[in-house]
């Protein structure tokens, strides 16, 4: 088996808020006990929907969140533990973030030095800008100048010859044509080939399942089920978790049936995961007594993990 280059134990983050009264503070927890690892060589798609903790989850491993937040679990990067000193040695150079947001590109520098960084790795730019169809002369704008696609594409290439051991792409394609998209996915995979690990973060599981070599599925910020891509396209039959069956059967190529209700709201989560039960139970076909009673840890299963008592 390959090595582990990065591992998620049971992470949690929270944070400080107000309430509309401004007299107490109380905490809101958008990550709970989640866990995820991604092995040399592979890419490691994490899909849900929108609130599920999927950016927040690339933000808790860059050490970037704000300052209100709090974190618990453990992180590992080529298992020692990742804390805030030796993030800061390894962020932009052996562990490098595709933010979701163009406006990490700072505004007053050339997007040519931004990305490119030193001189010599202007012929690596060169070839990285090339191949994701931004022209010559791109190099001398300014962020401001770029479409938002432009500078997505931008930040894909930062991250490309950024020779990062780890790559944490957040959403990276939209804005972008589709032979554009899919050339900067074939960037990853090729990454991937070379022995990097990618954490590719989208809300598209048609996209995820072509081009990772597994599937992380979040829900209500924790992570449910965790399998080979080709579980995802072996069918519903192959799957475990009742949500991710439900996202498979909403497909527009299959069932195209979607699940009734939503996903909870962090703020309706209670703080102590242990009170709150399995978060998808309202919605979920199997529901029984016992879910109702505490969240299940993940488990291994038939090659994968799942966090549902009733998985077979």
């Amino acid at each position: 088996m390959e090595e582990t280059v990065f591992r998620a134990e049971n992470l949690s983050v929270s944070f400080q808020r107000y309430d509309q009264r401004a007299l107490e503070r109380s905490a809101l927890r958008v990550i709970s006990d989640l866990s995820l690892d991604t092995r040399k060589g592979e890419i490691v798609a994490v899909a849900g929907a929108s609130g599920s903790g999927k950016s927040l989850l690339a933000h808790a491993i860059m050490g970037i969140l704000p300052t209100n937040a709090s974190v618990s679990g453990s992180l590992y990067y080529r298992g020692e533990a990742l804390d805030e000193k030796r993030l800061a040695r390894l962020r932009g150079r052996a562990i490098a973030l595709i933010p979701q947001s163009v406006s990490f590109l700072d505004p007053l520098m050339r997007v040519g030095a931004q990305v490119a960084g030193v001189k010599k790795r202007d012929a690596a730019r060169q070839e990285a800008f090339k191949r994701l169809g931004l022209l010559p002369g791109v190099e001398q704008l300014y962020p401001f100048q770029l479409s938002g696609g432009m500078a997505r594409r931008a930040l894909v290439a930062t991250a490309i010859i950024s020779g990062a051991q780890l790559i944490i792409a957040d959403e990276p394609t939209p804005g972008m044509d589709t032979r554009i998209a899919l050339e900067a996915l074939r960037c990853f995979r090729e990454l991937a080939d070379e022995g990097k690990s990618i954490i590719l973060i989208t809300h598209d599981l048609e996209l995820a399942m072509g081009i990772a070599d597994r599937l992380a599925v979040f829900y209500a910020g924790t992570s449910v089920e965790l399998a080979d891509a080709q579980d995802f396209i072996a069918g519903e039959h192959a799957l475990r978790h009742p949500y991710t069956k439900a996202l498979w059967k909403a497909l527009p190529q299959n069932a195209f049936e979607p699940i009734a209700g939503f996903q909870p709201y962090a703020g309706n989560v209670a703080t102590s995961t242990a009170l709150a039960g399995c978060l998808f139970a309202p919605r979920c076909p199997l529901k029984s007594p016992e879910c109702e009673n505490a969240v299940p840890p993940m488990q291994e299963l038939r090659g994968g993990q799942v966090r549902c008592i009733h998985a077979a």
